[in-house]
């Protein structure tokens, strides 16, 4: 993708792109259940008390997992009206669930954990390396993002965008130490051999 066309997709991939695609249910990125590969390192997390962020988290499956086995501080943000008052409505009498309807790179925050599932991929890739340093800012000294990425290239100009470790190496690499990069052994089958686990370490 040449830089003109990133910036084209780029300028219009914002709050009405995401509400219009909530408002008509066109949300296929939604695999309908929590990523196995995010709960099976969840259930291996014992700090229950941790500040926990979902950013861009949809349907926020994770959320409920979370919620489900004794995680106290989850903060949940989208950009999307529709998504947030879906939100709204799913976690109602979970107080220990945060709703944020805002744009992450304006979120101010601080954070043990990061969970990532399909939002760096919906983010257009010029805004990659902010990304980074803005996860970086709101973690915590010691602090760490988990979750997936896709390992495949999608080659259009609208999300989902795909790349390679190779690709995210260099993009976190001056902000993170990364722990894990490998293929994910248990994602959904939709997804197999498509997608890779991180576990990137705050500098």
């Amino acid at each position: 993708m040449n830089n003109t066309k990133e910036r084209e997709s780029g300028d219009s991939i914002g709050q009405n792109f995401w509400n219009d695609l909530w408002q008509k249910n066109e949300t296929g990125w939604d695999i309908g259940q929590a990523s196995p590969a995010i709960t099976l390192y969840m259930t291996q997390y014992m700090a229950k008390n941790s500040a926990i962020l979902i950013p861009g988290c949809g349907n926020a499956h994770e959320a409920e997992f979370l919620v489900e086995t004794g995680f106290t501080n989850i903060t949940l943000i989208d950009i999307a009206p529709k998504a947030v008052e879906k939100l709204q409505e799913k976690f109602s009498n979970k107080p220990q669930v945060k709703i944020l309807c805002e744009d992450f790179f304006e979120h101010q925050g601080n954070y043990d954990l990061i969970i990532e599932q399909t939002f760096f991929c919906a983010i257009p890739p010029i805004k990659r390396n902010e990304y980074a340093k803005k996860m970086a800012s709101i973690l915590n000294p010691g602090g760490k993002i988990i979750g997936v990425l896709f390992n495949k290239n999608f080659n259009q100009p609208l999300p989902p965008f795909g790349g390679s470790p190779g690709v995210y190496d260099s993009i976190f690499k001056p902000y993170f130490s990364i722990k894990t990069m490998e293929e994910c052994y248990n994602s959904i089958p939709a997804r197999s051999q498509s997608e890779v686990f991180i576990i990137f370490l705050r500098k």
